[in-house]
């Protein structure tokens, strides 16, 4: 017989991640939000392939900008679990540190990305910048 020689066990351990980030700037709030969720649907599909065929109105509250700016991401990825639709345009009225109403529009599309499956609050600070606001945004996948 020969030297001793392990099995094929017929599987190999291969690096991965469990998250996708995203590094997100705006003038203001406002503009830091939707570039966000511009981010997300980006994520998600090719926003030029998605026809805006469904619009959904939004009033979400949260006790300081970082869980709101969680919340607003959590609702549109629940809104695409849910229905299918990816997010691409974004009307918000009003957005302050604790406070986000608005209109979105999305439809459906044939081309995923990702399956993004939450926004989590990883390393999750707005802080001013010379450009206005910026965060990093991490998204479990």
């Amino acid at each position: 017989m020969e030297g001793h020689r392990e099995q094929d066990p017929g599987f190999e351990e291969l690096p991965h991640t469990a998250d996708v980030a995203l590094r997100v700037w705006g003038r203001d709030l406002k503009e830091l939000f939707v570039n966000a969720a511009r981010g997300l649907a980006w994520l998600m599909a090719n926003p030029e392939a998605v026809r805006p065929e469904k619009e959904v109105p939004l009033d979400l509250s949260a006790p300081d900008a970082e869980t709101l700016l969680v919340t607003w991401l959590g609702e549109l990825i629940y809104l695409n679990e849910r229905d299918g639709t990816v997010f691409t345009e974004f009307d918000l009225e009003e957005v302050t540190p604790t406070h986000l109403r608005g209109t979105v529009r999305g439809g459906r599309t044939d081309e995923i990305r990702h399956f993004i499956k939450a926004a989590t609050f990883s390393g999750l600070v707005i802080r001013p910048t010379e450009r206005g606001l910026e965060t990093t945004v991490t998204f479990d996948v």
